[in-house]
């Protein structure tokens, strides 16, 4: 197919040129070469296209016909060429990303708000989802999640520093209770659990010391499948709360929340964009994903 299309460009500029000469310095090729690439035409199609004399060219009925129908195509297609180019400098399209509410909210929408402003033709969806979506077969762009759990067959570009989970509690639930100064010591106290979405199931807090790890299953009141009413309810003194230290950061500098079992806190990989390895970018994917790409502390 890309053959004959560029046969059939060729003659085009030979029609239009009055000469294999000029047609062949046109095109970057051989007089010879241009005029072989004719005469296979002409033999596939059965049909002469061009009268041939020392001094000039000219199309023959036949070629006249072939040249009316195949100009404007041509035409056409160079200009779609051009507007695909164009785009190279203007991206335009819709990038659909599946993220946690945590991930919009504190790295997605910060870094694109920006983006999305200086270029309008690019249109954003970002899909709220817990679960592990299957990025292909639910046709998203991308996804964001901790680089822990990403697929080995992605490609996958840090966009968030690491994270940690933190033990805290307010000042009122305190009293009148000791503080725990071990991940065990959770048991004696009141805790406001997290129901995780992927499995359905209540998270076993994760606490590390000296590459020991430790995993305990606490009780209390309040279960919550997201972390910022986790926090409110820890603000408001129903029991210790496990949540991404990002969210307390500032409870715990004003005093209204206290962080305990610091040293069993263990860091782990911070949001990564994955999306499958045989993908093609879009242009505007690529601003997208350059956007959100993590260069580390400001």
């Amino acid at each position: 197919m890309t053959e004959n299309l560029n046969d059939l460009a060729a003659f085009a500029m030979i029609a239009k040129a009055g000469s294999f000469t000029k047609a062949a310095a046109a095109l970057g090729v051989s007089p010879s070469a241009l005029s072989q690439t004719m005469r296979g035409l002409e033999e596939r199609l059965g049909l002469r296209l061009l009268n041939r004399t020392t001094r000039s060219v000219s199309t023959t009925e036949a070629g006249e016909r072939l040249l009316a129908t195949v100009a404007p195509r041509l035409e056409e297609i160079n200009a779609a060429v051009l507007a695909m180019g164009n785009l190279r400098d203007k991206p335009a399209g819709t990038v659909r990303i599946t993220c946690s509410e945590y991930a919009a909210e504190t790295v997605l929408w910060p870094k694109l708000a920006p983006v999305l402003r200086r270029y309008p033709d690019i249109k954003l969806e970002l899909y709220v989802d817990h679960s592990f979506t299957d990025i292909a077969a639910e046709r998203f762009d991308a996804g964001v999640r901790l680089g822990e759990s990403v697929e080995k067959d992605m490609v996958a570009i840090r966009i968030g520093p690491d994270g940690r989970l933190v033990a805290v509690a307010s000042t009122s639930y305190f009293k009148g209770r000791p503080m725990p100064q071990s991940p065990q010591d959770l048991m004696k106290h009141a805790c406001i659990n997290l129901r995780l979405s992927t499995q359905g199931g209540i998270y076993a807090w994760e606490f590390e010391r000296k590459g020991r790890p430790l995993r305990v299953r606490v009780e209390g009141q309040l279960v919550f499948n997201t972390m910022r009413p986790m926090v409110q309810a820890a603000r408001a003194g129903f029991g210790i709360a496990y949540v991404s230290e990002d969210l307390v950061r500032n409870d715990i500098k004003s005093g209204r929340l206290i962080q305990v079992l610091d040293g069993w806190s263990p860091s782990f990989p911070g949001f990564h964009l994955y999306y499958p390895s045989r993908r093609q970018a879009s242009p505007a994917f690529q601003i997208i994903a350059n956007a959100l790409r993590y260069h580390g502390p400001n």
